[in-house]
């Protein structure tokens, strides 16, 4: 037996599953500290269930604490970010495309450093140790407790870094160091600024991690905990304190992983409908398509692993306006509950829409018998467009999918949709957040460029996936249940070397001890 939770911004979600059967869901509102809203939902789900304490094998946690705090620019540490890669590099310093608040707030510690690599291993440069003793001395003046380090082409070959990092370690022993080839994939100024973005949350992931792990204590709770990370797998607690930033965008993640099992499908569009948005994502192999472009966090642009998700503002607490015609994209949100007809309110929202139309029994359906009949067609009208034109727009080819409604606001769609094979509303829709992070699987990935001269493809490939499966294992996967569900490859026909950029990704059970 094992819960899920999602922190989501309005509410926190749990579901205690034993194997693939959910045998009680619920929800409790989002609180400040969070981890007492943690507290409440565990104690309500294992109330709910009768399940005890010792029964819990594992809890599988996903959070929006990180992508939260630097969207706020609250509760981030001034970072040291180190360049290794002179002569070259020097056009674009670092953070030089980053907001002024932000790049503000983590202080332009930036230095560069004679190093670096080519596409196939050669050096740019020595890497020049004098160099990186100075700048630790620099950052024990400037009292900087943590530093990001990002090498031309490290993700071909550490060594950099990674001597970097050793040097820098031995002159500050409690310095947190964020590596890129670590973080990021290939692309050099989104890798460093993921490592960068790593770097700033290294105080606030272990306070995160400390507040998780209270609030299990709590509730005498001593199974292992598990965070969610944004490709749909698991990391432990410690793995999150040195990688916070791989948790962003873990919400609509742990949705399509839930929806997909809860519906039984893994090619499918899925719509996950919350009070204010609507995240529109597509499933393959039961695992959300993942971006294939740089992805913007709070006005900084990474390259690493994130879902293809469009947000849409249409959710349940949506407000409707122009006799139904135009929705949203603002909304009521956590308010609904004292701003929405049904509940007393005085605005018109799309929940109340639904149950003026007699789809839903919420609230008191008397406060909104007022409203027009032609009101409510146009704003149902209105409604199923705006998921339509959604799902549309995620499809890869004009050919008509499954769709599978999750989230609290599925309940906004009533008909079918012309882009849609058919619709799906599975059992315990609203909480498939939860559900998807219960049953969350441990991946491990690869993504370098490879030389194929003086070798085959098929070796190359071998290598590859041989690496991803090794790394889904050391993350705590079942190397029995390993298996690749993602190969990429991109031949660079403007590098030398018959070079093929190649990404290869591995999931595997955890392993339940």
């Amino acid at each position: 037996m094992r819960i899920g939770i999602d922190v989501g911004g309005t509410n926190t979600d749990a579901a205690l599953m034993d194997g693939m059967t959910v045998r009680g869901a619920c929800k409790t509102p989002t609180t400040a500290d969070v981890s007492s809203g943690i507290t409440a939902v565990l104690k309500e789900v294992l109330r709910i269930t009768g399940v005890a304490a010792s029964e819990i094998q594992a809890v599988m946690i996903g959070t929006t604490h990180f992508t939260n705090a630097v969207v706020e620019r609250k509760r981030l540490l001034e970072v040291a970010a180190i360049r290794l890669g002179l002569p070259a590099t020097k056009a674009l310093p670092p953070m030089t495309d980053w907001p002024d608040d932000l790049a503000g707030v983590l202080g332009r510690h930036t230095f560069m450093v004679h190093g670096g690599h080519e596409f196939d291993g050669r050096e740019i440069a020595p890497l020049d140790e004098k160099e990186i003793l100075r700048i630790a001395g620099e950052i024990r003046a400037r009292g900087l407790r943590t530093a990001a380090v990002t090498s031309v082409f490290s993700p071909v070959t550490p060594v950099m870094e990674q001597r970097a990092a050793e040097i820098l370690k031995n002159e500050i022993p409690d310095l947190a160091v964020s590596l890129s080839h670590e973080i990021g994939r290939v692309g050099f100024l989104e890798r460093e600024n993921a490592s960068i973005m790593n770097a700033c949350l290294a105080d606030l992931s272990t306070k995160v991690v400390g507040s998780f792990r209270n609030a299990l204590k709590e509730l005498a709770i001593e199974a292992p905990f598990f965070i969610s990370q944004n490709d749909g797998t698991l990391m432990t607690p410690d793995y999150v304190e040195r990688y916070p930033v791989l948790t962003f965008a873990s919400g609509p993640t742990n949705s399509m992983r839930g929806a997909a099992m809860l519906a039984g499908r893994k090619e499918a569009m899925v719509v996950d409908i919350g009070g204010t948005t609507s995240d529109v994502g597509m499933l393959m192999q039961g695992f959300p398509r993942e971006s294939a472009v740089a992805v913007d966090i709070g006005g900084v642009r990474t390259n690493f692993r994130m879902p293809d998700v469009l947000a849409v503002g249409l959710g349940g607490g949506s407000i409707v306006r122009d006799d139904g015609a135009r929705i949203g994209p603002d909304s009521v949100g956590y308010e609904i509950t004292s701003k929405a007809l049904v509940f007393g309110g005085d605005t018109l929202t799309t929940t109340d829409i639904v149950v003026a139309a007699g789809l839903e029994e919420i609230g008191d359906r008397s406060r909104v018998a007022h409203i027009p009949a032609k009101t409510i067609e146009t704003a149902l009208d209105t409604i199923h467009r705006m998921v339509d034109e959604a799902v549309d727009r995620m499809k890869t080819s004009a050919e008509p999918l499954p769709v599978i409604l999750v989230g609290g606001g599925s309940i906004l769609v009533s008909r079918p949709l012309p882009s849609a094979s058919e619709v799906i509303r599975p059992e315990n829709a609203s909480v498939a957040n939860a559900i998807g992070a219960a049953i969350a699987q441990v991946g491990g990935e690869v993504d370098r460029i490879f030389s194929l001269e003086g070798t085959s493809r098929d070796i190359v490939l071998g290598g590859a996936k041989a690496e991803a499966s090794e790394r889904a294992a050391k993350a705590g996967a079942d190397p029995a249940t390993v298996k690749i569900v993602d190969v990429e490859e991109v031949p660079l026909s403007y590098l030398p070397g018959n070079a093929t950029r190649i990404r290869v990704k591995a999931v595997g059970d955890l392993v339940m001890a």
